[in-house]
């Protein structure tokens, strides 16, 4: 097993998005420990940590130019070549095809799959709490910070306008009722509310998952 900090390391992961991922993970955590039900935290918050360990493939290098600090923006750009390269343009896939190169358990696998916005609908209808809680938290998370699900859909819908498969309004405001669903289910087992998650909750999460072996 290797620290969550040297795979980022490994595969290249801007620090922008190794610190998204440990605070999706973090959101997990949280909310793992505030259920009156029982679920598999460990893998889930593991999950988390990897969930997106593929998406510089499709990154708009220019949309956060501070996120290229110190290498440059040349060298993120050389990162994200030789990554489309060797995994392909769709991030999702990358992301599966890194997590299995990881030697990941099959149920950390199933975990991150269901981080996808084309799953929302199937994950509502199943009674697996850890792909809801995973399915979930990744919408809560911004990329400079811990937003409600609603910001989450304002700055996505704003930051990948002009990527080819961004959503168009009706799926979009589809996908967004499926989430709203996900996250009443997951609160009616809860000692928390939505609204008591954000960065200064989360801060001591954030900590914990850092020290996370995969």
């Amino acid at each position: 097993m290797r620290k969550i900090t040297d795979i980022y390391e490994e595969y290249k992961n801007m620090p922008l998005l190794a610190m998204h991922q440990i605070r999706v993970a973090a959101v997990a955590m949280m909310i793992c420990d505030s259920l009156d039900i029982s679920v598999d935290k460990e893998n889930i918050v593991k999950a988390c940590l990897i969930h997106d360990i593929g998406n510089i493939v499709k990154f708009d290098l220019n949309h956060f130019p501070e996120q290229n600090k110190p290498e440059g923006i040349d060298y993120w750009q050389k990162v994200k070549n030789e990554f489309t390269t060797k995994y392909g343009s769709d991030d999702h896939i990358a992301t599966l095809t890194i997590v299995r190169e990881l030697g990941i358990s099959p149920r950390i696998y199933e975990f991150v799959d269901c981080i996808d916005t084309s799953v929302a609908e199937k994950i509502v209808e199943e009674d697996d709490f850890g792909k809801k809680i995973c399915a979930y938290v990744d919408n809560r998370v911004s990329p400079y910070g811990v937003v409600s699900a609603e910001e989450h859909s304002l700055d996505s819908k704003e930051r990948y306008k002009n990527h080819p498969h961004a959503f168009d309004e009706g799926r979009r405001s589809f996908f967004m009722e499926n989430i709203y669903s996900i996250e009443k289910q997951i609160f009616s087992h809860s000692n928390i509310k939505p609204e008591d998650i954000n960065d200064e909750s989360v801060a001591k999460y954030i900590e914990k998952v850092k020290d996370f072996e995969i």
